[in-house]
């Protein structure tokens, strides 16, 4: 894509995710992802019915009588959008690919991240570490996350999620809150689902098109695999076929679901056909 075009597409899309963030998104963000973090502030006197586990020993001990922590809401928070950004992203038969819609996606949030004075950040991956953007505020920082979301090429076109995940937990060390935006067509992720949730504040986007979920009947097919370049011929007019690929698909889709769920993360599902706002909008009320 030439340089200008991409100024182009830039600009649109900052019109219109920008426009959502303000009108729509303000306030469920912020309800949704505030607060989540917690630092001290003071100490004062016990008084009945405060939590036994925020008492300071050290200051109950100094005065001989009981003193507890109180803590506040950090008012500042971390977002960190961990973009896939491997082959099957380029897939799409509606009217926009999947990459189109996680772009969207990612810049409404980016830009709701930064209109409540939050920092963002970005991780690209395929089966590696392709792109580290690191936490900043600010317009022109948002407008250059955007830039690289519609010119970025990466080196793989392969998936592996939990790469993402286990440099998500090393290179953040405060708390954050962590939106992992991805096809999720990969495997053995759950574990380190798991660990990084129970240090950020974990959230996962699935995008999907909605012809992944069946195969249509038009003859004899080949398909290529995105990630790893292999055709295959395949004939969708067998019945068996096309039960096959409709039964992997729902127990994958299942299967991804639970890993999320024992990960104790909130998720959405996303169809490229489908409106975001609408679906962001139910897991923002949701969290609230």
């Amino acid at each position: 894509m030439e340089t200008s075009d991409i100024l182009k597409r830039v600009r649109q899309i900052e019109i219109k995710t920008r426009g959502l963030s303000a009108n729509i998104f303000a306030g469920e963000y912020h309800t949704a992802f505030k607060g989540r973090g917690m630092m001290f502030s003071e100490v004062r006197e016990y008084q009945y019915g405060d939590d036994i586990r925020n008492i300071d020993w050290n200051v109950t001990a100094r005065f001989n009588q009981p003193f507890v922590k109180v803590f506040e809401e950090e008012r500042e928070m971390t977002v960190m959008l961990l973009i896939d950004v491997s082959g099957s992203r380029e897939f799409g038969t509606t009217w926009r690919f999947k990459k189109n819609v996680i772009t969207e996606i990612a810049a409404v949030l980016a830009f709701s991240a930064i209109q409540n004075n939050d920092k963002a950040g970005v991780i690209f991956f395929s089966n590696k570490i392709e792109k580290f953007i690191p936490p900043q505020k600010g317009k022109t920082h948002i407008l250059h996350i955007i830039r690289e979301l519609i010119g970025f090429t990466p080196d793989n076109r392969t998936t592996n999620i939990s790469e993402a995940l286990r440099y998500l937990t090393n290179a953040i060390k405060k708390r954050c809150t962590a939106f992992v935006i991805s096809d999720f067509m990969d495997d053995n992720f759950e574990d380190a689902l798991k660990i990084a949730n129970q240090k950020h504040d974990v959230v996962a986007l699935k995008v999907y098109d909605p012809r992944e979920t069946e195969m249509p009947d038009v003859g004899f097919v080949q398909f290529k695999d995105a990630e790893t370049g292999a055709f295959r011929w395949i004939n969708t007019s067998s019945r068996q076929s096309r039960e096959a690929y409709n039964s992997w698909w729902t127990e994958n889709d299942c299967k991804i679901i639970a890993s999320f769920r024992k990960a104790g993360v909130d998720n959405v599902s996303i169809r490229t056909d489908d409106d975001y706002v609408k679906a962001l909008m139910g897991l923002f009320k949701k969290r609230s």
